[in-house]
């Protein structure tokens, strides 16, 4: 899927090579053959690309679990239909420095530019902790997950291997139940986040581009 100028993936790539990511894998289903033609191996991005392929989807959460006997840390998890941009580093020093299994980026709704798509708002505690996540706008937070997060390897206690396992339905309610929840870590103030996975929140990114308000 194309915005401005290149497909979602290939500013995607651009991006994290740009911060000093060097291994990336790709998680496949449907299209898999067009994007390992389009992408190739990664040598056009400075990138070793691994292809890893689905054939019933197994969630968020569980393409990681694909993948768990080459999983070092910090790992990064980037959600292939959003484009973000936020200082990676700076989530990775979160991670870190919480002790917790993962860090989330997060955006601010009334600060951050994004599409509208992404409606479920994420809670903090004192500490920076995610304490609750709310669907719709029944929560006084205006902090949305931007589906970019650092993981250490121990994220892998809360993703049973072979089936389907979403990181915001799943993984993330049974970190808070045994406290061990995930860090909240909001992006830097030009950061932002455009969810382009339906027809008019792609339009809505389009315009965000085109006006200039973000800038890829």
């Amino acid at each position: 899927m194309r915005v401005a100028d290149a497909p979602i993936l290939v500013h995607n790539l651009n991006w994290l090579a740009a911060s000093g990511v060097r291994e990336v894998w790709i998680n496949l289903h449907y299209g898999a053959d067009t994007i390992r033609q389009t992408i190739g191996d990664g040598t056009a991005f400075g990138l070793n690309i691994t292809y890893v392929y689905e054939p019933e989807l197994l969630g968020t959460a569980g393409a990681l679990a694909n993948i768990a006997d080459v999983v070092t840390s910090p790992m990064l998890v980037v959600y292939g239909d959003n484009l973000v941009r936020c200082d990676l580093g700076g989530l990775t020093q979160a991670l870190r420095a919480s002790k917790a299994p993962l860090a989330l980026a997060l955006f601010d709704r009334d600060r951050h530019p994004h599409t509208g798509i992404a409606g479920g708002r994420v809670e903090l505690d004192d500490l920076g902790r995610v304490s609750a996540f709310v669907e719709g706008g029944q929560s006084p937070s205006s902090l949305v997950n931007a589906g970019v997060y650092a993981a250490s390897r121990e994220i892998l206690d809360f993703i049973p291997r072979g089936r389907a396992v979403d990181f915001g339905k799943d993984v993330f309610p049974a970190m808070i139940v045994e406290g061990r929840p995930p860090a909240g870590w909001v992006m830097d103030q030009d950061g932002f986040c455009l969810g382009l996975d339906t027809p008019e929140s792609h339009a809505a990114g389009t315009a965000l581009i085109a006006e200039g308000r973000v800038s890829l």
